[in-house]
């Protein structure tokens, strides 16, 4: 837990990288100054809750502890029940609480009280969901919503009305843009990557962070640019600090994204990392055995001629492995003017 005062302590490199890590697990705000202890608030609230309890029954500190006094005495005989001393009225509908003799009473439970002698409940900022829909249950229901959605759109349009509606995957929460394409949907050539990062989330565009400007300068070394090709993803929406999506909410995001590669008709598709080849082609190889070899996607009406490639983020982290992914884009453009 980093205070104001033990912060006083730290390097301008320690908070820098401090601050690296937060942006990176997508903090983007603050509520306050100092950081709250849960914890102890939680055990201060549980107190006072118990401290209320004992009021009402007419209890003292003392006659609290009298059963775990006496059950040293109980022998090994059936201990007898003891009440409470109180009614479940007190607390609307809850059971009833007795404590056993012979047993440690059970730690208070962190729940707020309705007794009127119990402190009023502090008031806590609720978590930051950016829609108003609530929070679903990944599972087939969702993604015969989203199948049934997605073949409800006649044109590109369509599709994006029907994203931005759809509420059967819980990505879209906590991100802050529904990042859908970018580029020429009549273009020849479409690229599909596995799903949006920060920058992407924040301009609503895919590709136009670091792996982004990669990538176009991969496409200009073969003649391409933006107004050249379609580029999308199969997951939408950010997943929080960036991380992998899951397979359920691929799963929900995969029928949209074949609906788009549908509609947008390219007569060549390249896969931008293996997570993207997976999940629209079914083929388990890893990138290195699945990169450079044609094949062909099956976009319902048609075969499509697809190939895929490293991701532009993998290059950037490996870029010995640019060599090979040049070779890819060769032989895209070389199909391309045969």
């Amino acid at each position: 837990m980093i205070t104001s005062s033990s912060a006083s302590g730290l390097t301008a490199r320690h908070i820098e990288a401090l601050l690296d890590f937060l942006q990176g697990a997508g903090v983007d705000g603050w509520v306050e100054d100092e950081v709250i202890d849960r914890f102890a608030q939680s055990a201060l609230e549980a107190e006072q809750a118990a401290m209320a309890r004992q009021s009402r029954a007419g209890l003292g500190p003392q006659g609290m502890q009298a059963p775990q006094a006496r059950s040293h005495d109980a022998g090994h005989g059936m201990p007898e029940p003891r009440s409470s001393g109180y009614s479940p009225q007190d607390y609307g509908q809850g059971p009833v609480q007795s404590r056993i003799a012979g047993q440690a009473a059970p730690p208070p439970l962190n729940l707020p009280s309705l007794s009127r002698a119990a402190a009023p409940e502090p008031q806590t900022q609720a978590p930051v969901v950016l829609s108003g829909d609530p929070a679903v249950i990944p599972g087939e229901q969702a993604v015969k919503s989203a199948r049934e959605a997605a073949r409800s759109a006649a044109t590109l349009e369509d599709l994006k009305a029907c994203l931005a509606a759809f509420n059967g995957c819980n990505l879209r929460l906590t991100a802050k843009s529904l990042v859908f394409a970018d580029g020429n949907p009549s273009a020849r050539v479409m690229l599909v990557g596995e799903a949006p990062g920060r920058d992407e989330d924040l301009s609503g565009v895919p590709f136009v962070g670091r792996s982004g400007q990669l990538l176009d300068r991969m496409l200009g070394a073969i003649g391409l640019d933006r107004s050249s090709v379609y580029i999308a993803n199969v997951v939408p929406w950010r997943p929080p600090g960036n991380r992998t999506p899951t397979p359920q909410e691929t799963e929900i995001c995969r029928p949209f994204i074949a609906r788009q590669i549908e509609l947008a008709n390219p007569d060549f598709l390249v896969f931008l990392g293996a997570a993207s080849a997976k999940a629209l082609t079914g083929n388990t190889d890893g990138i290195r055995r699945m990169r450079g070899h044609w094949m062909d996607y099956d976009a319902g009406s048609r075969n499509i001629r697809a190939i895929a490639t490293y991701h532009p983020a993998y290059l950037l982290r490996s870029p010995l492995e640019k060599r090979l992914a040049w070779r890819d884009f060769l032989a895209l453009k070389q199909a391309l003017s045969a």
